[in-house]
């Protein structure tokens, strides 16, 4: 067995089981790591350190932290907050800095725009969150996130995806699957969702670590909410008709300090919501996202949409063997499904997903898929 090189890690090692339903629809050996939210739990709450003071660490309490923040929390870019540190988006991300917080004693202020779910804003107050609503769009509280840090000293800003130290943290799960997968065994392709591409990166950069350079690597979002296909599409490399028009509506940024084109959305039209990153794959429409609706008929778990985006090519066997082709040698294919987080669902939630993809099945026709620049078109 391979060394684990997160030793006295902060977060809990998720399960990599195999899936016979999904095997058996794609004809290939499929396995699912789970990241979902109920097998990376938030932590037992600790006492308030001003009335325990002590210098020891929590023990059995830290090993319950959301794997990238846990791992930017003991592995600061700078110093080690002393009073706040700040997180600048909502969602799971925002959830999973109040939770890390809390385990570390310190404090957290969660910027939300205007329209949130108020059984969000709820989860986040939960783990000790302080919750600012600000603004009509993401980037406005995002915005208002950098002046508050701007005005208290102590305070640090913690992104969702846009920091190498969260790609390091992202990356120990590549790690774990290596040591879980049977011996002599390794992946033919990965697959995940993406939204601003953090997890991505952190996939990336441990595939690199464990020598999977050679692994074929699938990041999914929906029609909608696809910021990264798009930012994809702004620049030379990619695509193999290089560069694009921007669509309509969409501000594009450069980044000067890794000289990248970024799509910035006007406004989110996916139910997928989660993967609008306003700002950095192939994209899917919502209903093939709502494969989830199948997931949990075959595995009794519940993930909200924009997680279930990973799962589309799983229930797909038409879209996975046009994403994972055979081998030439006719050797049996490995697939690993990323099945992370998502806590923003509900039963009455994915029963109407279920409807939606009823009806839409039955209208008949084709789903388009853009994937590197191309369209397919996929029967329903």
């Amino acid at each position: 067995m391979s060394i684990d090189p997160f030793a006295g890690k902060l977060w809990l090692e998720t399960p990599l089981i195999h899936s016979p339903h999904i095997s058996t629809v794609l004809g290939c050996n499929a396995y699912l790591k789970l990241e979902v939210s109920l097998l990376q739990p938030t932590p037992p709450r600790i006492p308030d350190s001003d009335s325990h003071p002590t210098t020891e660490p929590p023990t059995l309490p830290v090993l319950q932290v959301p794997r990238h923040l846990a791992f930017r929390a003991a592995h600061p870019p700078h110093t080690r907050p002393q009073r706040a540190p700040r997180h600048r988006v909502g969602g799971n991300a925002g959830l999973a800095a109040a939770c890390a917080a809390r385990v570390l004693r310190l404090r957290c202020t969660v910027f939300l725009p205007e329209g949130v779910n108020e059984d969000v804003i709820l989860f986040m107050q939960k783990e000790g969150a302080e919750v600012i609503i600000h603004g009509q769009c993401y980037i406005q509280a995002l915005k208002r996130a950098e002046t508050a840090v701007k005005e208290e000293p102590n305070a640090v800003m913690v992104p969702a995806y846009d920091h190498p130290v969260l790609w390091e943290g992202h990356s120990s799960m590549i790690h774990e699957i290596a040591r879980q997968l049977p011996v002599g065994a390794r992946p033919t392709a990965i697959f995940c969702s993406v939204g601003g591409g953090g997890l991505a990166g952190g996939i990336m950069q441990g595939c690199k670590a464990v020598g999977w350079d050679d692994v074929s690597f699938v990041t999914l979002e929906t029609h909608g909410s696809n910021c990264f296909y798009q930012s994809l599409e702004q620049n030379p490399g990619p695509f193999p008709e290089g560069p694009s028009p921007p669509q309509e509506g969409v501000q594009i940024e450069r980044d000067s300090d890794h000289g990248v084109a970024v799509a910035h959305l006007p406004k989110l039209t996916s139910l997928a919501t989660s993967l609008g990153a306003s700002s950095p794959a192939a994209g899917i429409p919502d209903e093939l996202a709502i494969q989830a609706a199948l997931f949990l008929r075959d595995h009794k778990m519940i993930v909200e949409l924009a997680c279930a985006a990973t799962l589309a090519a799983a229930y797909r066997p038409i879209l996975f063997e046009k994403l994972v082709p055979p081998s030439p040698t006719g050797a049996r294919r490995t697939a690993v499904f990323i099945v992370c987080g998502g806590f923003k669902i509900t039963l009455r939630e994915m029963e109407e997903y279920r409807r939606i993809i009823e009806a839409d099945m039955w209208r008949g026709g084709n789903w388009k898929v853009l994937c590197n620049g191309a369209q397919w078109d996929t029967p329903k």
